[in-house]
């Protein structure tokens, strides 16, 4: 785990940097004039106390009214509460207005994945959406992360299975791959592949340290997606029939008629 500075930390939290550098002097301090902190920071007093009301308003100083001013940093787990708060008010008021918006409809492109976040963000919404039938193929690392999710969809009646690389306790179908340790050794980091509904699917590539994503794509092309639905089921099923294990389902994608199909092909393959 990297170890970052107390005012790198408040860098990634969104204080500036005169903002953390006041804060850190204050709590090292205790309680202070501001041109006893400007002076211990070495910023002009004009610029300490612009500082120290912008702190004021996240709530991570206390101030005496008093015939001089005297500031007080809050406890650091008060501060983060806080500010869990304050994130957690403005994200669902965000959340609201957002999804006013309608959406157009589906391009069908290729979109480029940059971080390992944004492909665990995109493979959950993807579960979360998905109606009928999810297909994957994940390393232990990405498969640990995910594995809550894809049992959620399970229960609620969406049809599971894939392949992983280390044997697991889950209530998830999955096919041990039978060349595993040979994959995780070779593989230049940890693979994960989702496919929802045949309607849309990501791979990507994370690095062995998790830091970053060295290759990731997700697309909502259902020509694509059936595609990608076809290859990774007959490599789930042919795993399984080496190990002589049963499917819940047939995932093929004329066997398992994910949505993707129908609107690839029509209804000329309904039942």
């Amino acid at each position: 785990m990297t170890t970052i500075t107390p005012a790198a930390a408040l860098l990634d939290l969104g204080f500036t940097e005169i903002e953390a550098l006041v804060f850190c002097e204050l709590t090292r301090l205790g309680p202070s004039t501001g041109y006893r902190l400007a002076k211990a920071v070495g910023k002009a007093a004009a610029n300490t106390y612009q500082a120290l009301d912008a702190l004021s308003q996240k709530g991570a100083v206390l101030v005496d009214e008093g015939e001089s001013k005297v500031w007080r940093a809050v406890p650091a787990a008060e501060l983060i509460a806080a500010l869990q708060a304050r994130f957690e008010h403005r994200s669902q008021t965000a959340l609201s207005a957002l999804q006013s918006l309608k959406a157009p409809e589906a391009e069908a492109r290729l979109y480029a994945l940059k971080t390992p976040d944004q492909v665990l963000a995109r493979a959950r919404a993807m579960i979360a959406a998905a109606r009928e039938v999810i297909l994957f193929d994940l390393f232990p690392q990405p498969f640990a992360a995910l594995e809550p999710d894809l049992a959620r969809a399970a229960t609620q009646g969406v049809r599971v299975v894939g392949q992983i690389y280390e044997p697991q306790a889950t209530t998830v179908a999955a096919v041990l791959q039978k060349t595993a340790p040979s994959q995780l050794a070779a593989w230049p980091g940890l693979q994960v592949t989702i496919v929802a509904d045949a309607r849309e699917h990501l791979t990507a590539l994370i690095s062995r340290d998790g830091e970053r994503c060295r290759h990731g794509a997700w697309s909502d092309s259902v020509y694509l997606a059936c595609i990608q639905h076809s290859g990774l089921a007959a490599e789930i099923v042919l795993g399984a029939q080496g190990l002589g294990q049963p499917l819940p389902f047939d995932p093929t994608l004329f066997g398992s008629r994910p949505p993707g199909l129908d609107d690839l092909t029509g209804p000329v393959f309904a039942d």
